[in-house]
């Protein structure tokens, strides 16, 4: 088998079951705001305008639909997976099910794009907009303390602090986890839905012509920037060892966040593209122009707030999926053991949660990660690509396997999947695809030098392989031997008294 082993759906279960040191405490609320704290973050306070702009103009509108689709599609295959396999590790653990170990240990190699390094960039974003609210209000940080030494500072404060404080409630327990990320992405959308209302009574119909500036294939291309805006909802697969009842709950938190993330897109980018003409949303902060053009007092604040808890959602269930990611790799071999180890007071990773938030603190504090973060999108493409592949692996070599719920229109909706994930793939910039292939080459390295020998089937494999030799016993545990009878016959005892001396005999 070797490099293309793969793991048994009722051995990963029966892990699943034995080391159950995680707490079931997640119902579909959470799922569905983990799901939305991971996708409603920067992307839509900065990527609307931008792509407006550039892009799409008003039919945005189409674009944002378009992307939700190809997004909708990969949320399916996820969902089928998730109820079937309800196991901690996401993309990871169903790769490693259906289409063997290198191909699971390079999706779950090229998770660690998707949410270590974009918690990187996270932070500094988060950096940037605590850093201009303060400003606005005459508090002025030193420059030395919100940037990078690559960018002139010496330290990114800001964005250490932030890490340190969502990596502790990362620690403390899923369900303090939990109820942190719905109180901030409660004030999120509390902060989206103050823009609809402060913006739709002010919205221009004539901003909104000409409707396609760019054309159908201006469409096309703001959907294909866009739709890194939804990346983020495969972070709710990596709870299902800490939901309730996974089999039913996964796939309602998979489809019902990316389908409130995609309503509230629409809903922000019709209004948006009406408040000003789109060729005036080219700014890091579309929301707050629009405002602003329509008169709106205050709206730096406002969009500073919904943009802070924003981030800070997406930083809490990036370090929270990166850490069950690791864990399920530690699991089964490929990464050391202390990856592994729960906490026995709050039943989480604290380790490899601890581990996470150190590396997203050197990334956020001392790099800038602006350029890096493009990975990210790479890392989740891969993801959807291999998902897709493995769900209908799994229909032709397990069909009669349980599954809870499944694709529609098999097996055309995993295609649709795979062929927008490749699409993506060529628009995205060359160098992204040379930075990749070292980000690989140093993965495979990695597997070979360590992952392979030490992975638990290799061992299992190893076991059964070498022969047993004989058994030998001790010479403590060899049988006495037999005693040879005498040739002749003795004589009878009192026979043989009589030739013996008398002192023999006494």
């Amino acid at each position: 088998m070797g490099i293309w082993r793969t793991k048994k759906i009722a051995d990963l279960m029966q892990e699943a079951g034995d080391n159950q040191k995680l707490k079931r405490s997640i119902g579909t609320p959470e799922l569905i705001a983990l799901g939305v704290g991971a996708i409603i973050g920067s992307g839509i306070f900065v990527l609307t305008g931008v792509a407006a702009a550039n892009y799409a103009g008003p039919a945005l509108v189409f674009s944002f639909i378009l992307s939700g689709l190809a997004a909708g599609l990969a949320a399916l295959v996820y969902a089928e997976m998730a109820a079937m396999i309800p196991v901690t590790g996401s993309a990871y653990t169903y790769a490693y099910a259906s289409l063997g170990e290198i191909i699971a240990w390079l999706v779950g190699w090229n998770l660690v794009l998707e949410y270590l390094v974009a918690s990187g960039a996270v932070a500094v974003g988060w950096s940037g907009y605590i850093t201009d609210m303060l400003a606005s209000m005459g508090v002025f940080l030193p420059r030395a303390l919100v940037n990078s030494p690559l960018s002139g500072g010496l330290v990114n404060l800001p964005a250490i602090l932030i890490t340190v404080v969502m990596t502790g409630v990362a620690i403390v327990g899923t369900t303090t986890s939990a109820r942190t990320n719905k109180i901030i992405v409660g004030v999120k959308i509390l902060v989206i839905l103050a823009f609809l209302a402060l913006g739709a009574p002010r919205v221009n119909p004539a901003y909104w012509h000409p409707f396609l500036p760019f054309g159908v294939t201006g469409v096309v291309h703001g959907a294909a920037i866009i739709f890194f805006a939804y990346i983020g909802f495969d972070a709710v697969a990596t709870a299902a060892e800490e939901v309730r009842d996974p089999a039913r709950e996964l796939p309602l938190g998979i489809i019902g966040s990316l389908a409130l993330a995609t309503i509230l897109y629409v809903a922000v980018t019709i209004v948006l593209t009406g408040l000003t003409p789109y060729t005036n949303l080219n700014t890091p902060s579309p929301v707050t122009t629009g405002l602003l053009a329509a008169g709106v007092r205050g709206a730096s604040l406002i969009v500073g707030t919904g943009a802070l808890a924003g981030l800070t959602s997406v930083l809490l269930v990036n370090i929270f999926a990166q850490s069950r990611v690791f864990m399920a790799m530690g699991r089964d071999g490929l990464l050391p053991p202390i990856f592994t180890r729960v906490h026995p007071r709050f039943h989480t990773p604290w380790l490899t949660t601890l581990i996470v938030g150190a590396f997203v603190t050197l990334i956020g504090g001392f790099l800038p990660v602006d350029i890096i973060a493009e990975l990210a999108n790479v890392g989740t493409l891969s993801a959807f690509f291999v998902v897709s592949v493995g769900v209908m692996v799994l229909r032709r070599t397990q069909p009669d396997l349980k599954r809870p719920f499944k694709v529609p229109l098999m097996p055309w909706t995993p295609l649709l999947a795979i062929a927008f994930a490749v699409y993506l793939f060529f628009n995205l910039p060359g160098l992204t695809w040379i930075r990749f292939g070292v980000w690989v080459t140093l993965g495979l390295v990695v597997y070979f030098a360590y992952g392979r020998r030490h992975s638990v089937l290799a061992r299992e494999e190893e076991s059964k392989a070498v022969p047993r030799p004989p058994y030998r016993p001790s010479p403590l545990e060899m049988p006495a031997p037999a005693r040879k009878p005498f040739p002749f016959k003795l004589p009878a005892p009192d026979l043989l008294r009589m030739f013996l001396p008398r002192w023999r005999r006494d």
